[in-house]
This record gives C-alpha cells, structure tokens and sequence, in this order.
C-alpha cells in the first residue's frame, strides 16, 4: 500500500513540475508547444480585454495560477497575465496602492483593509472571491509508522514542546497496534509570517482550545521547537531530520515524498490530508461576507465524514464596483475562467481542493457582476 502511494505521490508531484515548466514557455512567447488538453481547455474559455493583466500575493496558489495562466493565454493571445507571487500581505498592499488589477490572498481583508480599498475602488470596495483550496498537511519523519494518527488535542502539546517522546501515552492511545519509538520529537515552525501558520493557530485554537492558548497570528506563537523559513524549508527539515513533525500544503508533503498524519477529528474514522478531503471541510464553511463579498468561515472543529479540518483558502481581492476600465474586462474574463467548472478541475492534480459547488456557484454569480 506504501509503494502504491508513493507512486501516487511522485505521479503528482511530477505533474506540478510540468505544469510550471510549461507556464516558463508561455511566458517566454512560446505556443508553439501547447499540449492537447491545454488546447481544448482553451477552447471552452470566453475571451474579454487585451493588454498586460497585473496581479500579486500569495504564494500558496502560486501552483495554481500558473495552470490557470496557461490555458488562458493559450485562448486569449491578446492578454498577458503576470502573476508575482511576493505574499499574501504584499499583493493586498500593491492592489491598494492600485498597481495591479486583483490581489491573491490566503486571508480574507481586514476591515482597516476594506475602508483604504474604496480610495482605490470609486463607489465600492474591495471584496473576497474564495477560489482555491487546499490542505495544510502535517508530515513526519518517523521510520516503521505508515499511518500515524493525531488528534487537535496531542498535536497542540507536540508544537508547545508539551508531548517530547512519539511513544508518549496519549499518541499510543490514538495510535494502538503501532510500533512507536522513544525516538524525540522534533518539531519545526515557520520562521516568517505566515497564512499557513496562521490556518494551523486557527484550528489548534478551536478544535484544542484547552492545549493552545496562543492567538491565530501569522507568525509563530509558541516557544520551543525548530524553526525554518517557508514550506520549502521546513519539509527539507522534516525530511532530513529523524523524529521530525512539521506543517505546510499538501504539495509539498507530496513532492518530497513525505507521511502525513491522519487527523482523529470525532468523526467515524481519522482524516486523510487529501484534496477531496479539504474539499468536504470547506462545504463545512460559512460565507459571512456580506454583499457581494465572499469570504468563509471555516469550521476548523468540523466532524463532518471525510472533512479534513486544517485547510487553506485563497481569495483573489477585487473592487465590486471601480475596477479600472482598462483593466475590467481582462480581470472579469480570466476570474470567471478560474471560478469555471474547467478552472476549478484543473487543482486536484497540483494537490489543491476545488471550490465545493455551492460556494463556486456564489463566486460564479458574482464575478459577471464586478463593474
């Protein structure tokens, strides 16, 4: 079953790959290389605008506009989309300074954030379009344990360096039948800001409040433990490090071939950090925006069958009403491509969850709408 899944785990990992190698071509001018299913993706696209459309912010969707960016430019030749992906935090403020035409964001705005918007937004303000999803896996290093088991309560007191040995009492009785080690747990955190932190303190707060007391910040709370910057960074170390536990998207679990823990969240049997899994959680959530606003409350409590409970969404941030008329159309024509059924089918391959069809329908009805 191991080999089974670590194939899966390469197939996937390998695909990503491809998907931003051939993004490079397209960006460098280059069609000439254009895959099948890219052309017939392309097809079913409704072009709208021409010229350069700027955009900016997180990092976790960054897999996913690139797929997105190129079967669009594959349909749309007049239309250059560029994408920098400089954070969360960042794209927000280059879209309020109105340098670029949306935002991508792995938090909704803040409501300071929504008042500066309507300097940039004439007659409106800035609103959240949910449009990716995806699970923040936890992986470990721990040879001999295939499929280890944590529940909110034993994860809190492992990252506040509270649980220090994997045979500890309370992972065995989660985990019978395992063979544990008193190997040391080793547990590593992001050492920059971070929207995936910051997911991971939202959950811990909710589903553990009694184990964690430490505010959902982008930044790293808790003392003790190993630090390191970004995802990358910290599934290197997990990888490297024998007795490693540490968080980051799907993506990266998948790539370096990495066991993920299966979340005991009350529900019939313990949670798979998968796509379709994220997916349930998110169908979990509550849209608390109002208007035309999107943006979710997600259940990180959730017991909901199959619903996989620490799980990221990104929002692309534009103006309901004052987009810039240069820019409208493109910006219109591309977020309705990617909150398409097609742009939406494209995420599970690159470990992303697709939006659940109740909430995509919401952001579906709403992007025609943006003036």
């Amino acid at each position: 079953m191991k080999l089974q899944r670590t194939n899966r785990l390469r197939a996937i990992a390998v695909g990503a790959l491809a998907v931003s190698g051939a993004l490079v071509l397209t960006a460098c001018g280059s069609d000439t290389n254009t895959s099948g299913a890219t052309k017939e993706a392309a097809a079913k696209i409704k072009c709208d605008g021409k010229g350069k459309l700027l955009s900016s912010g997180s990092t976790a969707q960054k897999n996913a506009v690139d797929a997105w960016v190129k079967n669009y430019q594959a349909a749309c030749k007049g239309t250059q989309i560029n994408y920098k992906d400089i954070g969360s935090g960042g794209g927000v403020q280059e879209w309020l300074q109105g340098t670029t035409a949306f935002a991508g964001s792995d938090s909704a705005l803040k409501p300071e954030e929504v008042a500066t918007s309507k300097k940039v937004c004439k007659g409106g303000q800035g609103i959240n379009l949910p449009m990716v999803g995806g699970p923040v896996a936890m992986s470990y290093n721990l040879p001999g344990v295939d499929n280890l088991v944590l529940d909110a309560s034993t994860t809190a007191q492992i990252f506040d360096s509270k649980i220090k040995k994997w045979n500890d009492p309370k992972i065995k009785k989660l985990n019978p039948g395992a063979k544990l080690p008193s190997t040391d747990i080793q547990p590593f955190h992001r050492s920059d800001e971070s929207g995936t932190t910051q997911n991971l303190g939202k959950y811990l707060g909710t589903a553990a409040k009694d184990d964690w007391k430490y505010p959902d910040e982008k930044s790293w709370q808790a003392k003790g433990g190993q630090s390191a910057s970004g995802s990358a960074g910290i599934a290197q170390q997990v990888k490297q490090t024998e007795g490693a536990i540490g968080y980051f998207e799907l993506s990266y679990a998948t790539a370096n071939n990495l066991d993920s823990v299966k979340i005991d969240t009350g529900a019939g049997k313990p949670v798979e950090a998968t796509s379709e899994n994220a997916s349930k959680a998110i169908a979990d959530a509550k849209v608390v925006g109002k208007g035309k606003d999107l943006s979710l409350e997600l259940n990180y409590a959730t017991k909901a069958e199959g619903a996989y409970p620490i799980t990221l969404v990104t929002y692309e941030i534009a103006c309901d009403k004052g987009n810039k008329k240069s820019t409208l159309a493109a910006t219109k024509s591309f977020l309705n491509y990617t909150a398409s059924k097609d742009g939406q089918s494209v995420l599970s391959e690159l470990g992303y969850a697709p939006l659940p069809d109740k909430i995509a329908e919401k952001v579906r009805s709403t992007v025609p709408e943006l003036s």
